[in-house]
């Protein structure tokens, strides 16, 4: 395995969200929130949980991850980028004209992507194929899966969750981004989740209820996944636009896009977090 970038994790995710920030704000695209709400939890899974190759990113031997809810591609760019799948300032061409990085997450040449994704409700059931996949074929690697909390109003999901549990994928860990915000209200007036960690049981998954932006937390979560003969879920009660003050907790961000004297005051903060 390649080493690792020598960034710890909470620096990581510190950079994944400036990152976010400077590349939403170029291409004058959405979804910052979204991103923000995850930046902990792809620091941990990059930085320390998964097995990576960024060298190699093909690598037979690799954990899989698959970004269901793709319209927070920045981050995963962000991530790939520092920790080594390809040069950060390649960032810049985020949702320009041409670029291979656009802003729903897309595999199309970009090393370290495993999948496109962008319409909700399908990353789990490709993630739920990859792990039955490597089960039969007696390969030893993880499959990773973040979905969105909104997103678990697709039925598909619900299918993959019975059909994972069923055949005891144990090596298929799905993470919940529980900002409990979706595109144009709360969840729990859109559509209401709870009791969403009694349901995950229910349905024969190991359940893990964690607070998203601890890293130590996750990285406990993320290990205990690996001994169960269940599939795992990791839900990640997290805070929409999570580092940003004035992001934080707000619809208006799930769309809307940092300009002007809002992206110097989100810049500002987030230099004051390191």
């Amino acid at each position: 395995m390649t080493e690792r970038n020598t960034l710890t994790t909470p620096d990581l995710a510190d950079r994944i969200r400036r990152h976010a920030v400077e590349m939403t704000h170029r291409g004058k695209s959405s979804h910052v929130g979204s991103i923000l709400s995850i930046a902990d939890i792809l620091a941990v899974l990059y930085g320390q949980v998964m097995t990576i190759y960024p060298d190699q990113p093909d690598h037979p031997g690799r954990d899989r991850f698959i970004l269901s809810k793709g319209h927070a591609g920045a981050g995963v760019y962000a991530a790939l980028a520092e920790t080594g799948f390809f040069d950060p300032e390649m960032l810049a061409q985020h949702y320009q004209n041409g670029s291979i990085f656009s802003g729903h997450v897309s595999h199309k040449g970009v090393p370290g992507v495993e999948f496109s994704t962008g319409s909700l409700g399908h990353g789990l059931g490709v993630a739920t194929g990859m792990a039955m996949a490597a089960k039969r074929s007696g390969q030893g690697h993880r499959v990773h899966v973040v979905l969105s909390d909104g997103e678990c109003d697709e039925g598909s999901n619900w299918e993959a969750i019975m059909f994972a549990a069923h055949h005891r994928l144990s090596n298929l860990t799905a993470t919940i981004d529980y900002n409990k915000i979706q595109s144009l209200a709360p969840v729990s007036e859109t559509l209401g989740l709870e009791p969403f960690t009694d349901k995950w049981a229910a349905f024969g998954w190991d359940v893990h209820d964690v607070d998203g932006h601890d890293h130590a937390a996750l990285i406990a979560a993320y290990d205990a996944a690996k001994t169960t003969d269940k599939p795992s879920v990791v839900i990640a009660n997290t805070t929409k636009g999570n580092g940003i003050s004035f992001m934080e907790n707000s619809v208006l961000w799930h769309y809307r896009t940092p300009q002007g004297e809002e992206y110097d005051a989100a810049i500002a903060e987030l230099e004051g977090r390191t």
